[in-house]
């Protein structure tokens, strides 16, 4: 689950991350009396968007030099200004794809006179199996072609869970950030505090970027972008409050409440799998024979009759999708079981797309049996190979 950046601040405030004083806001009756209650004179008017690259963005109904989703007010006249102009619009950044996201809630948050810009994000890195530390001295807009062009500016530091953020540790991030004096100091608070956050709220992810160095030699958070484990959410009522629908696909909603992994992509195809590796290996195959993937959805290995029914609707009700691919493998998951919902969910909701099934594994006679005769367009398929290029050739 993603949250906006004011939320993610008041997290990290709640550790004691320094950050600086914000009002978030939804209508820009209340960009003044904001402003009002922030020291100034300098302003920052954040778009509050599920996507990165905001600074960068541009809105689609200002034009080409309009300027982009995070912006300076040198007044709070001018501050009341922005957010008129960018609370409503549409923001397209290069994470965000074309379609852009409409702006909803804007961030406007006290000025910092800055020094140097750093990054700073905390991950699970699999390799070691322990969550590390990744920083550079190269923070901004431009940490992703950083990571291309100069990987060497990029530096990791894993954290032995059993003890925590050691002075070690911080003494080599502060190195790796190039950190002396008062941000030094900083860091010996700031490094652990941010450990700790990402540990005891079970995030996915913790990224601050940047991570400045003041003009008078403190460090600050001046963003942050936090992602958490929705497996873990059942033990963090707080967090769960600070979920934004609006920000998220209607269908990924509605999948979560039948506990699917799904997520909406760009393609034509639609996928029903039942295991996440199976899922990918369809989405490959579709790729290799011309065709993309609408979405990414496993109904996982122990589904119900009325849990695959949902999935299946789901799919069908992407006015994108020409096509729907039901890939199979049944273990635990019983293949007559797919086959039931697949039936019952296309007498209830239509099939206007084709729709090819292959089904392997246990009770596959029977799920193979139970679609032949239920009288409706179902193409079966041999195996994922035969799925694949049925399919394609069928939206071609």
């Amino acid at each position: 689950m993603n949250i906006h950046e004011y939320q993610a601040k008041q997290v990290l405030k709640g550790y004691g991350a320094p950050v600086a004083d914000g009002v978030a806001i939804t209508s820009a009756d209340q960009a003044e009396a904001a402003a009002k209650q922030l020291p100034g004179p300098l302003y920052v008017v954040k778009s509050q968007i599920h996507a990165g690259g905001r600074g960068k963005g541009k809105f689609k109904e200002l034009g080409a030099d309009a300027k982009g989703g995070v912006r300076l007010a040198f007044s709070i006249e001018e501050a009341v200004a922005h957010a008129k102009e960018m609370l409503g619009n549409t923001l397209v950044t290069a994470q965000t794809g074309e379609a852009g996201k409409q702006v909803n809630r804007l961030y406007i948050e006290d000025g910092a006179d800055i020094a140097r810009e750093l990054y700073c994000s905390l991950l699970v890195d699999r390799s070691v199996g322990q969550t590390a530390f990744v920083v550079s001295t190269e923070g901004g807009m431009d940490i992703e072609e950083v990571a291309h062009a100069t990987p060497e500016k990029i530096h990791t530091i894993a954290i032995n869970p059993e003890a925590g953020v050691t002075a070690e540790n911080v003494a080599a991030i502060n190195a790796a950030l190039e950190l002396t004096g008062d941000a030094a100091e900083d860091g010996k608070s700031l490094f652990p505090i941010l450990y700790k956050a990402f540990v005891e709220k079970d995030m996915d992810m913790l990224e601050i970027n940047p991570l400045i160095v003041m003009e008078n030699g403190r460090l600050r958070v001046l963003d942050a972008k936090v992602s958490f484990d929705g497996n873990a959410l059942y033990r963090h009522e707080d967090i769960r409050a600070l979920r934004d629908e609006t920000e998220e696909d209607a269908k990924e909603i509605e999948a979560s409440k039948w506990d699917l992994a799904y997520v909406a992509l760009d393609g034509n195809i639609g996928c029903m799998v039942n295991g996440a590796g199976l899922a990918m290996a369809t989405m490959d195959i579709i790729k290799l024979y011309g065709k993309e993937p609408a979405n990414f959805c496993d109904v996982g290995g122990g589904a119900s009759k009325e849990k695959v029914a949902a999935a299946f609707k789901i799919i069908t009700a992407d006015p994108k999708v020409e096509g729907i691919l039901v890939n199979i493998f049944g273990g635990i998951m019983k293949c007559d079981v797919i086959a039931e919902g697949v039936v019952a969910a296309v007498k209830e909701v239509g099939l206007k797309v084709p729709l090819v099934v292959r089904l392997e594994g246990t009770n596959v006679e029977l799920g193979k049996k139970i679609l032949n005769e239920s009288g409706l367009a179902i193409t079966a398929a041999d195996d994922l190979d035969d799925a694949a290029q049925k399919i394609v050739a069928a939206i071609a």
